[in-house]
């Protein structure tokens, strides 16, 4: 298995400094985003290329488009913009995140989005991750209905998931679908009194002996599955973000995976 780096990570770092810690930790494969930090609107594409390229690292994608799903008002417009950065950055994929505001959103107007959005990432050689979201607010929580209308605008060479450890477990999906699978997401959550129903991004931390998702068991599933990709960190926890070291607890957090899958 091989680790990537969301900015989400280590937020209070500058990108450069983002990507020198990636590579230092053996990471050459980095995830920016247009949040937490929004790299997007305080850099030029071309600077963040020349960053990846004098630190040695691939933007594997900019996280996220949202609400992807829902093809109105200036989604479109958002959504062309953020596939020209990431075309002119060098980023491979767009992560595209759905509607999670206790709206429904149609299958319909899932296959519309994803109709619409697959000419625009064709045309810049972009691959779109889709993300179900399993907070029970989320408009897209499972992984099969999104393959489902994936599959209804033949986008199997365009789009592929990203499996989320802690959203797969919060939407108890069974189901895996490393085939599908472009990209993986990984944070743990430690709080033992937290109800799964009741979790929420910022008690996402590292993943170590006392992660309650389930994160091994995921990865080892995924990787007998046959999913050879990485697996990006993304933690949103406050006390993650507060850290003076990230990098040693980063390096911490891989050491435990790596030694227990």
């Amino acid at each position: 298995m091989r680790f990537a780096m969301n900015h989400i990570a280590a937020p209070g770092l500058s990108l450069e400094a983002f990507f020198t810690m990636a590579r230092k930790l053996g990471a050459t494969e980095v995830e920016i985003r247009n949040d937490l930090p929004d790299i997007v609107a305080t850099l030029s594409a071309s600077e963040v290329r020349d960053m990846a390229s004098s630190a040695g690292v691939r933007i594997v994608s900019i996280n996220a488009l949202y609400p992807f799903n829902l093809w109105s008002g200036d989604l479109p417009d958002r959504a062309e913009a953020l596939a020209d950065y990431a075309a002119a950055c060098g980023a491979k994929a767009l992560v595209m995140c759905p509607l999670n505001d206790g709206r429904t959103v149609t299958f319909d107007d899932l296959v519309a989005a994803l109709s619409a959005l697959k000419p625009l990432l064709e045309a810049r050689g972009l691959t779109g991750l889709v993300e179900p979201l399993g907070f029970p607010v989320s408009s897209l929580r499972s992984k099969a209905q999104a393959i489902s209308a994936i599959e209804a605008v033949g986008g199997a060479q365009t789009y592929r998931l990203v499996h989320d450890t802690f959203h797969h477990h919060l939407a108890g999906e069974r189901e895996f679908f490393p085939e599908w699978t472009g990209l993986v997401h990984i944070s743990g959550v430690t709080d033992p009194d937290i109800a799964v129903d009741a979790m929420l991004d910022p008690h996402r931390g590292l993943v170590d002996a006392r992660d309650r998702l389930g994160n091994l068991d995921q990865i080892r599933t995924l990787l007998a599955g046959g999913y050879d990709g990485p697996f990006s960190f993304e933690p949103f926890s406050p006390q993650v973000h507060a850290l003076s070291d990230p990098e040693t607890a980063l390096r911490d957090s891989m050491s435990h995976v790596i030694a227990h899958v």
